[in-house]
């Protein structure tokens, strides 16, 4: 096999690899992990076999000895075809083994691509991790709702819709991030004393990028902006990477009403509809209130798992 890394002229097969890839995701396209290159120092490589034919990419940067796959990403992982077979898998860990000692690097960090990402099963890089002896060294729990067997709400959950449907408010899809960034963070300052992971100069930017896989939508009172969310779609699944409810959105039920629409109007011909993680301190805290709120809309357990994988 021949490894090699990744520099601005593969943007081209690059992203072309990834377009068809069997865990394919809208965030390894370049144009998504360059917003962050200046953070990071990028060591993505790409995977040909002896018939110099690409099989495999790698997101990942480097930190002195360490190799993360990719610290700017929800997830990672190696990236594959759809023909991609168990026995080759286990070549590319040993070439990458080899590839990277050689390379000074002595410890991979691996953020696996759950399975609900998978347009195909593609498991096989844990497999490859389980042989080589890697350590799964933080699990954190994230809540997703399979939409074509949807929870039944509970009567509670029904009233409370029933009752914020009659409020008079709105939903709108939007291009316009500047009211709802400033309501997101005005609310994760307000309640976790955090920032979005995204700047609003970053987001607008991969917006513009990537109009088709990122939405925002708001709802308003009138005029007045109440809640609004932004969702990271791919081809099976919708993920609810932000979400922001003001206090007053909070009384009437703003968020239950968006939630509501985009799982049952917008979003019910995909797969899942996914609400990410509830876990604090490498997933050994589990935050009750957050998952909770997410198993009411229907949604259950799905993990994310990171390996530490020793090449000494």
């Amino acid at each position: 096999m021949k490894i090699r890394y990744y520099t601005q002229s593969d943007q081209k097969e690059w992203d072309s690899f990834v377009k068809e890839a069997k865990n394919s995701h809208f965030f390894f396209f370049r144009n998504f992990m360059e917003y962050h290159s200046a953070r990071f120092k990028d060591a993505s490589l790409l995977i040909y076999d002896a018939k110099d034919k690409l099989i495999a990419l790698l997101p990942a940067n480097r930190v002195k000895n360490k190799l993360y796959t990719h610290q700017g990403l929800t997830f990672g992982g190696l990236i594959v075809s759809p023909k991609m077979k168990s026995v080759i898998m286990l070549e590319i860990f040993e070439a990458l083994k080899l590839f990277l000692q050689q390379e000074g690097i002595t410890e991979v960090i691996y953020k696996a691509i759950p399975y609900i990402y998978h347009t195909k099963a593609a498991e096989e890089d844990r497999y490859a991790l389980f042989v080589q002896d890697a350590k799964r060294i933080k699990t954190e729990l994230s809540a997703t709702i399979y939409l074509d067997k949807p929870l039944k709400y509970s009567n509670g959950r029904k009233w409370r819709l029933k009752k914020v449907k009659q409020a008079g408010l709105r939903i709108e899809l939007s291009d316009d991030f500047t009211l709802f960034w400033k309501l997101l963070n005005q609310i994760l300052e307000k309640y976790h004393g955090a920032k979005p992971v995204h700047s609003f100069d970053e987001i607008t930017k991969l917006h513009q990028h990537f109009p088709k896989h990122i939405k925002l939508y708001h709802v308003f009172l009138d005029e007045k902006l109440l809640c609004g969310g932004v969702v990271f779609e791919n081809e099976d699944i919708a993920h609810l990477q932000y979400v922001a409810n003001s206090d007053e959105g909070r009384k009437i039920g703003a968020l239950d009403l968006l939630i509501d629409y985009l799982i049952k109007d917008v979003y019910s011909a995909k797969k899942y509809f996914d609400f990410g993680t509830s876990n604090e301190d490498d997933g050994r805290v589990l935050n009750h209130g957050l998952i909770d709120q997410k198993e009411r809309f229907g949604a259950s357990g799905v993990v994310h798992d990171t390996y530490l994988w020793k090449l000494t």
